[in-house]
């Protein structure tokens, strides 16, 4: 990777999600940093030394957190590798990703979050940051050492796309997690609740054969995780809610101010149970796809604060896996890429601020994981992104720069091209198209 790169992006239009302010200005870059931030002016004097990059009105923004993508490595390279995956999340203006770590083997010992560390610095672009599980082998009987973990460079706990069904064994990673302020992830779906539901459950799924997930698989689970973290003093987030009984659970519990967070999958965010069409196995996701008036309920969720984060849930799948009966195809779909793109959707719909939909996709992630990185402020890392916002583009599998191919978008029109991607002063992504 090349070396820090000292400029001053110049005529842009800046938005600092932290504090909502957004005006024409510049931004200066040196070692990596953002060296100030110049509000108010369209051109300034460049410091001598300074290349000048001109950013034509853009938008300049922090670069995207993402604190949900499956990356493959180790284990499942057939699927998505951090060089491939860290490829699509520049692409798309992640310059942070928080890996998942249900791989084979697990992240459950210091040694493969090392393994992933170097591996990263050799072969991503953009910032790969582990979330270590929960349970040894994530097999749900034991937590792991988290003292051990936090020493090597986890930054949460959690078992990736499997819940942490046994109660006990979450009260007791609450507690050991507590002592050292570690973030709590759980994938809400409690396992015997869904059953062999494979979709949402309700009339769609009743008019296709299909057998359904109930919305209480997710909020019984989570009404469970809200009430340990009440008694433990946890940090707890709930990976990703996607029915309107949740946003009141967590609703609730941040008003009795417990420290409890939650994210939302940009799939359920956009997408509705009616977009498993003809049996879509693309659109198979976890949590399922609900109904409008739920993905409804997300967003206005969104806009008022109740969710804290947008996630990509990035799950590449192979060919033999879709390429099932909708009731055995795999669950998970592609999202790193076009996770900035599909959220701008309630942005040009009108229904969530500018502002708002860039906090929950940068600072906010970035506060909960303790990084300095998702704002336009002096000394804060030089993640940025240029953004126009309104140039239109049609999603094709086939340029995606992932290594599998199952986006839930395909061939969808959106709107929200990244021109560039800058990770710790580095341009990684430029997009010249104009």
């Amino acid at each position: 990777m090349a070396e820090h790169q000292d400029f001053a992006i110049v005529d842009a239009r800046l938005l600092d999600p932290a504090s909502g302010r957004e005006e024409r200005g510049a931004v200066l870059v040196r070692g990596g940093l953002i060296a100030d931030v110049v509000w108010g002016q369209g051109a300034p004097e460049t410091p001598q030394g300074l290349e000048r990059r001109d950013a034509r009105g853009l938008l300049l923004a922090p670069g995207l957190v993402d604190l949900r993508a499956f990356l493959g490595e180790p284990g499942a390279e057939f699927r998505e590798t951090l060089g491939t995956g860290s490829q699509a999340a520049a692409a798309g203006g992640v310059t942070t990703i928080v890996c998942r770590p249900d791989t084979d083997p697990p992240i459950d010992d210091p040694a493969i979050i090392d393994f992933l560390k170097r591996r990263a610095r050799d072969k991503a672009i953009v910032n790969v940051l582990p979330c270590a599980a929960l349970s040894k082998g994530i097999q749900g009987k034991e937590i792991t050492e988290f003292g051990l973990l936090l020493e090597a460079g986890a930054v949460a706990f959690g078992d990736g796309a499997k819940a942490v069904r046994n109660p006990q064994l979450m009260r007791r990673a609450m507690i050991y997690g507590r002592d050292f302020d570690a973030l709590i992830m759980n994938h809400v779906e409690d396992p015997d609740l869904r059953g062999s539901g494979v979709m949402n459950e309700g009339e769609f799924a009743t008019r296709k054969g299909l057998p359904g997930i109930p919305r209480e698989a997710e909020t019984v689970m989570l009404e469970r995780d809200i009430r340990l973290a009440r008694a433990t003093g946890a940090r707890y987030h709930a990976a990703m809610i996607s029915c309107a009984d949740s946003v009141e659970l967590v609703r609730r519990a941040k008003a009795d101010g417990l420290r409890v967070s939650c994210g939302v999958s940009i799939n359920n965010l956009t997408l509705n149970e009616n977009d498993v069409g003809d049996y879509r196995t693309f659109c198979k996701v976890s949590p399922p796809l609900r109904l409008e008036d739920e993905r409804l309920a997300m967003v206005a969720a969104l806009a008022e604060g109740v969710i804290d984060v947008v996630v990509s849930d990035h799950d590449p799948q192979d060919v033999e896996t879709k390429r099932q009966p909708f009731a055995d195809a795999a669950d998970g779909a592609l999202g790193i890429e076009t996770l900035l793109a599909a959220a701008l959707r309630l942005f040009h719909a009108g229904q969530v601020p500018l502002p708002v939909l860039l906090a929950a996709l940068t600072q906010r992630p970035a506060a909960l994981l303790g990084l300095g990185c998702g704002r336009l402020v002096k000394g804060a890392p030089a993640d940025l992104i240029l953004l126009d916002p309104d140039a239109p583009f049609i999603v094709d599998k086939r340029t995606l720069k992932s290594r599998a191919k199952n986006s839930p978008f395909d061939e969808a029109r959106l709107q929200g091209l990244v021109r560039t991607t800058i990770v710790a002063g580095r341009v990684v992504y430029e997009n010249a198209a104009v």
